[in-house]
């Protein structure tokens, strides 16, 4: 499923720039509210995500820093501007389906028709090729390796889906922790999975999200330097509404209350210290020929 990594060559004299990326979608839209909010529900809700996202472009204007933004298609059709703003101040535009459904509940034909829809939207809207994807909630899990085909045949050169943990729900535990190609029966794949750290044996989630703010700030610290360290880049991943404390609560509990509400006061000043401590940059501009983006 995968070719060997190329030789990096000799280390550099200093660490390349770890990738910064930005899962771009409502307060509301997340997967774990799904038996609460339908989504014909979806225009009915207060849209917070251009404030919070210019919360976030800022921030990452003060730190010189660039992102990948992969994108809900239905956001961008409603939200052409948002994105035309996050193109012209350097950001990438990616892909995140257009309507967030789990991997795991579409046929192949049912994902790549939304994948084409989300692909038309975003690319009318920034006027430049759509190249990358990421699945919602992480859910290209052993099995659906059929994505990747679809995703080649659609016109995409890189994916970054693949969670190298073990966890309910979604997880891809025995994928390459590193950057690498994937070589499909349509043709090749450049994979970017999400950053982990190797405690013991166990690999821990170390980049970004809901692990960002409910675990300790010093495990996606020490997995970044450990990449800086090998010469690799890691990938740290953030939504939006994770910069809005004050967003309405809906009426969910237990674990779902935890896991999306715990901890939104702290992101900001996490997010400012990560950034000053790393430097960051977009998939197209750290992998820009591995990916055949074009500037």
């Amino acid at each position: 499923m995968t070719t060997p990594r190329p030789d990096p060559g000799p280390k550099p004299t200093e660490p390349a720039p770890h990738v910064f990326s930005v899962d771009l979608e409502e307060h509301f839209q997340v997967s774990a509210f799904e038996g609460i909010v339908a989504r014909e529900e979806w225009p009915s809700h207060p849209s917070r995500v251009e404030a919070s996202t210019d919360r976030l472009l800022d921030l990452l204007a003060r730190h010189d820093a660039r992102a990948t933004f992969f994108a809900l298609g239905w956001l961008g059709e409603r939200k052409p501007e948002l994105l035309r703003r996050i193109d012209a101040a350097g950001h990438e535009i990616a892909s995140h389906t257009y309507w967030h459904r789990r991997l795991t509940e579409l046929s192949p034909e049912a994902f790549r028709e939304d994948l084409r829809r989300s692909k038309r939207v975003l690319e009318d809207a920034v006027g430049r090729p759509v190249l990358g994807f990421r699945a919602p909630t992480f859910s290209l899990v052993p099995g659906g390796e059929w994505a990747f085909d679809v995703l080649i045949e659609e016109g995409f050169t890189y994916d970054s889906s693949l969670f190298p943990i073990r966890r309910p729900g979604y997880g891809y535990p025995d994928a390459d922790p590193e950057p690498h190609v994937l070589e499909r029966p349509a043709g090749h794949l450049f994979e970017l999975p999400m950053t982990t750290l190797s405690v013991r044996g166990v690999r821990i989630p170390a980049s970004g999200g809901g692990w960002f703010r409910q675990l300790p700030y010093g495990l996606t610290r020490a997995a970044f330097t450990r990449n800086g360290r090998n010469g690799a880049s890691a990938m740290f991943y953030i939504h939006p509404w994770e910069l809005d404390p004050d967003q309405p609560r809906l009426p969910v509990a237990g674990l779902r209350r935890i896991r999306h509400y715990r901890g939104l006061e702290q992101v900001e000043a996490r997010l400012e210290r990560l950034l000053s401590e790393f430097r960051f940059t977009s998939v197209r501009d750290r992998y820009g020929p591995e990916i055949g983006a074009v500037a």
